[in-house]
């Protein structure tokens, strides 16, 4: 016997500013993989006698203070950028999901534990927690990664306990436990499948945080090495030109407001249409298995 709730599709009828996102999204990730047959000159070619060429003729977005072309540049830093925010991303949600399951979904002194952890953790900001583990372990792609992720698992880590704790005491739940599921079994088949949209919404939300966090320990120094055309480090290598070659600033900035912007609107149209991670779920119940 078993009972059935209407189930919503997370992508049924998606809102004009969630298409407007994804397709900004889908164009920088394009980039990212295109970029060597795109660029008109080598990024990090430097030519002394082309130094700070204003926008137009050969140089579209001009150069910079080393006669690099910035639309090249510009184009070369989608890859580190989204090579770092999607596996930070996928780190985070992974963490964040395993220690919110187990916190909301068995609870107890589990539950204790783990969220002082993450409210010991929370206290500071992230980009505080990021730019001192980052100082610690140096300059490279996969500290990135992992200083960056380690920032939003905690963020993932609450949002997926409090949907966890919601689902556990739900009459679903309450059968499984009653019929003899191990707690693991309750996790993974029960829990988890009906909060996977928390999950989705979460994904998306994190990965604008990751990249707005990859470009700015970038700029401050922190991310990967100088003289990369990842965007924060070409804004960094460049603001002091600002009032005189606003250009060598602007292209960059304006790509990672692009990026984030567009990540966003993706982020807001999912939430709106999954009902903020709560949505109407389909819960079987199956039956009891016999024991001998």
């Amino acid at each position: 016997m078993s009972a059935l709730l209407p189930a919503v599709a997370p992508w049924s009828r998606p809102p004009a500013a969630r298409l407007v996102g994804a397709s900004v999204v889908a164009l920088w990730a394009a980039v990212a993989v295109l970029w060597p047959h795109l660029v008109p000159y080598a990024p990090d070619v430097q030519r002394p006698r082309d130094r700070f060429l204003p926008p137009g003729g050969a140089h579209w977005l001009g150069t910079d203070q080393f006669g690099r072309d910035v639309l090249s540049r510009t184009l070369a830093g989608a890859r580190p950028v989204l090579q770092v925010a999607p596996a930070a991303t996928a780190l985070a949600v992974l963490a964040g999901t395993v220690l919110g399951l187990l916190a909301g979904g068995v609870g107890g002194r589990l539950d204790e534990v783990v969220m002082r952890v993450v409210d010991a953790v929370v206290v500071f900001p992230a980009l505080v927690v990021a730019v001192l583990f980052a100082a610690m372990l140096g300059h490279s792609a996969p500290v990135l990664v992992l200083v960056v992720a380690a920032s939003l698992a905690v963020l993932v880590t609450r949002s997926v306990r409090a949907a966890a704790l919601v689902e556990r005491n739900k009459p679903y739940a309450e059968a499984a436990r009653l019929r003899g599921e191990p707690p693991w079994s309750l996790l993974i088949r029960e829990i988890l499948p009906n909060i996977r949209s928390t999950v989705y919404v979460e994904a998306t939300s994190r990965l604008g945080d990751a990249v707005f966090a990859a470009a700015t320990l970038s700029f401050l120094g922190l991310g990967l090495p100088p003289g990369s055309p990842e965007w924060g480090a070409s804004v960094a290598d460049n603001r002091v030109w600002l009032a005189n070659a606003p250009w060598t600033v602007l292209a960059p900035a304006l790509a990672v407001v692009s990026l984030v912007v567009g990540v966003a609107l993706v982020a807001d149209g999912s939430r709106r249409t999954t009902g903020g991670g709560a949505r109407a779920r389909t819960h079987r119940v199956r039956p009891a298995r016999r024991r001998t």
